[in-house]
């Protein structure tokens, strides 16, 4: 299928890790001075920067995280961190992420050593979700190792990186440029055991077969947030969707770069039929999944979505009508449209029912072909289903539907 959608020019969150060849990640342990220097001198780390990050107000100083560092009421602070960018072909994360718990005590809360205050808390902040997972599964397995030699419980923060402001110019390569400054060792001398022993793997996103969609999502993206809180939290589709990060993707062949979240790409059998980057709104999104499920050269989705009319007793309706209890579904959506409580033979050779599930549908004018008609729309797709008139039996309203957009579901496999 030809790929219908375009990269939007939107003003979009961009993923470091989908962009760039090198990792970023940031770490807090302790005055920035010293955590620099050992990061710097690790084979694989291309940077480290040292600079402010976790806190709730805007460009942080070395002045600001002082005075802040005793306030936990109405302000959060920053704390001293180091921003490091590696090659995670020369050094992989897991490797990185040990060494920063064995470089200083991740147990004392808000102080390292003599440095007393929240801005010296330990803290983590990742940028993808191999990070996420490597931080918390390392996390779990130096916890008893740190118990056995006698200290208390991990504090370290460990969240997103939201933002990253780098240090004033003097505090960078400071024990460079003092030699004999103050540099703290607060290292607990735990260490991980040698070797590939305690190796973390990693929970890789793999094809399920068949068709899917997966969002391709990044932390703190305005876009990602909407588009899960207006669309996919209320997805109900037939078709599997996943939302997760590209680090963690496997065994797919994606043909798009992907440049910006969300994405959403349409999987068939591993392989990428068509992706789109950007927010899309319900409506739009359901038409894509209606092209993707149905085919856009399918009777469905002329139905659907260039409000085509099934043909009189065709095929779909006489397999639908004389179904038993049960319900009635948007083939898109999966919402319930339509009960066979509310189902009738009008003999019209359309399926007719005298109302629909209540919210499920929309009416609106339609005076196409010369006719004043109401036609039926199924609210969240906006795919449409057919027309209601004023001529059922006994006075009531008839809802005349087209078979080709809906799936039928027998009552007891409805999901409470």
């Amino acid at each position: 299928m030809k790929k219908i959608f375009l990269f939007l020019g939107l003003s979009i969150a961009l993923s470091t890790a989908v962009l760039a060849k090198t990792q970023t990640i940031v770490f807090g342990a302790g005055c920035f001075w010293g955590v620099e220097k050992y990061f710097e001198n690790l084979e694989g780390v291309k940077r480290a920067t040292s600079g402010y990050a976790g806190g709730s107000y805007a460009n942080p100083t070395y002045e600001t995280v002082l005075k802040y560092r005793n306030t936990t009421k109405d302000i959060v602070n920053h704390t001293e961190v180091v921003k490091v960018i590696y090659d995670d072909t020369k050094i992989s994360t897991q490797k990185l992420i040990k060494s920063f718990w064995e470089l200083h005590n991740p147990t004392q809360g808000n102080r390292q050593g003599n440095d007393i205050g929240n801005n010296y808390r330990s803290a983590l902040y990742y940028s993808t979700e191999i990070q996420r997972q490597v931080a918390l599964r390392t996390q779990k397995m130096y916890q008893p190792l740190l118990s056995k030699a006698g200290y208390g419980a991990i504090t370290t923060e460990i969240k997103p990186l939201k933002r990253f402001y780098a240090a004033e110019v003097y505090h960078q390569n400071y024990l460079e440029k003092n030699p004999l400054g103050y540099c703290p060792n607060h290292a607990t001398g735990v260490k991980f055991p040698a070797g590939d022993k305690g190796k973390v793997d990693v929970v890789y996103v793999t094809p399920l077969g068949g068709k899917e969609i997966l969002v391709i999502d990044a932390p703190h993206c305005k876009f990602c947030e909407k588009f899960k809180a207006k669309v996919t939290d209320h997805y109900n589709g037939s078709v599997p969707l996943r939302t997760t990060s590209q680090d963690v993707l496997k065994g797919f062949k994606l043909t798009s770069k992907i440049q910006g979240t969300p994405t959403i790409i349409f999987i068939e059998d591993a392989k990428e039929v068509y992706a789109y980057t950007g927010y899309m709104d319900e409506k739009a999104f359901y038409k894509a999944v209606g092209a993707f499920k149905l085919g856009e050269e399918s009777e469905g989705y002329d139905v659907a979505f260039r409000q085509a009319t099934d043909g009189r007793f065709c095929k779909q309706y006489d397999a639908f009508k004389n179904t038993g209890d049960g319900i009635f579904i948007d083939k898109i959506s999966g919402d319930i449209l339509f009960d066979t409580k509310q189902r009738f033979n009008s003999g019209t050779g359309w399926l007719s029912f005298f109302k629909a599930v209540e919210g499920s549908t929309v009416e609106k004018e339609d005076n196409k072909y010369g006719m004043r008609r109401i036609e039926v729309v199924a609210k969240k797709s906006g795919a449409h289903l057919g027309h209601v008139f004023n001529d059922g039996p006994g006075g009531k309203q008839r809802f005349c539907i087209n078979a080709t957009v809906l799936e039928f579901v027998p009552r007891e496999n409805v999901k409470k």
